[in-house]
């Protein structure tokens, strides 16, 4: 059978601006790359994103097309009407969409991924002038698209739920972890980490950091030498989060660390005390899952996906609840017992989850799309 020619479209990144997806589709390709050498991957770029994406192998091509992805109209219109011409312009079978959008007109058959339906869950976290973008395009590209992609069996019920798109047409890709991880959870010497409690997360609401500052003052009063680390993409809920910092006078006990390398990502796993992720909602949860690697005693919200991706290796605290997160923190930093087991469970359970796994599992529906 001929290899196939897979188009991969990279034209929502803007790099350090879109937080997990960039994680996302840099591991997912560097995957497909070791696992695939027989079909032809066209990956379609803009003007921020160079070839650096690109895994070094033969089968894999670059496709540059000149547009600023920052500006998201423009990336839109060209996603819609001239990416569709670039497809056909190149003979490829199959557009895969990594970024929730999809050119309607594509005359390939198009598999989509959504990450979550927060647009739909809770539109009152979006900017006013965002949320008809998100609703008229994410909808078109559901009901455009031969297959779709969620990341969880929650971002599934929830594609079934809003788009009532047939059962068959969903397949469930769990994401893979950072083999990294593991080696920076070697690393670790928890007789010389930090005292410091790492959140990596985009500061957006709907991460409830607002709830995890107020817990944090709290504790803090009791546990003065401990510090909070938020790693992670500015958001539009930064400034808030800042104003929010000062007013609980936590200016000189939290760090804003904004987008960070990766090395520099690694050394904050390396010496924190505890992880906690305090989110009200999620489309999976990939800091979480590297948490576990990293064999950081850690704690998040007693919601789905995350319930599921951490099972007993995390300590599962109510989101709502400002004591609830109090109480956690204390336990994570004090209770060596839970600290020790935790610690212990969090590799094993994160080793379920690899990025090779995803990417054969992603090969195979776009396999299924581009051959009826």
């Amino acid at each position: 059978m001929a290899p196939l020619r897979i188009g991969v479209n990279a034209l929502f990144l803007v790099p350090g601006d879109v937080g997990g997806t960039e994680i996302y589709i840099q591991s997912l390709l560097n995957a497909l790359a070791e696992i695939d050498s027989e079909n032809i991957y066209t990956v379609f770029t803009n003007a921020e994103t160079g070839r650096g994406l690109l895994p070094d192998r033969p089968n894999f091509q670059h496709a540059p097309q000149w547009v600023r992805a920052a500006f998201r109209p423009g990336r839109l219109m060209w996603e819609q009407f001239v990416l569709p011409l670039a497809s056909a312009g190149r003979g490829i079978d199959v557009l895969f969409n990594p970024g929730f959008t999809a050119p309607v007109a594509a005359r390939c058959p198009s598999v989509t991924v959504f990450h979550d339906l927060q647009h739909k869950r809770h539109p009152e976290y979006f900017r006013w002038f965002d949320l008809p973008f998100w609703r008229l395009f994410l909808y078109l590209s559901a009901m455009r698209s031969r297959m779709l992609i969620a990341d969880s069996d929650a971002t599934r019920e929830d594609l079934l739920k809003y788009y009532r798109v047939s059962p068959d047409k969903v397949r469930v890709v769990r994401l893979g972890v950072d083999e990294q991880m593991f080696v920076v959870g070697r690393q670790r010497d928890a007789s010389r980490t930090e005292r410091s409690i790492l959140c990596v997360s985009t500061l957006h609401p709907h991460k409830n950091l607002n709830r995890l500052l107020e817990a944090f003052q709290a504790f803090r009063k009791e546990r003065p030498e401990f510090r909070l680390v938020l790693a992670g993409m500015r958001g539009f809920h930064a400034e808030e989060t800042e104003r929010l910092i000062a007013q609980l006078g936590l200016q000189d006990a939290v760090e804003i660390t904004g987008w960070i390398p990766r090395d520099d990502l690694y050394a904050l796993f390396r010496t924190a005390c505890a992880f906690v992720y305090p989110s009200t909602f999620e489309g999976f949860g990939l800091p979480l899952l590297e948490a576990l690697a990293a064999g950081i005693p850690t704690g998040c919200s007693a919601i789905e996906p995350l319930l599921s991706i951490s099972g007993d290796a995390a300590l599962h605290f109510d989101p709502a609840s400002t004591a609830s997160i109090h109480q956690a923190l204390e336990r994570l930093t004090s209770d060596e017992a839970l600290r020790a087991r935790l610690a212990a469970a969090g590799p094993l359970r994160s080793a379920q989850f690899s990025w090779k796994q995803t990417a054969a599992q992603t090969l195979e529906v776009l396999t299924r799309a581009a051959r009826g």
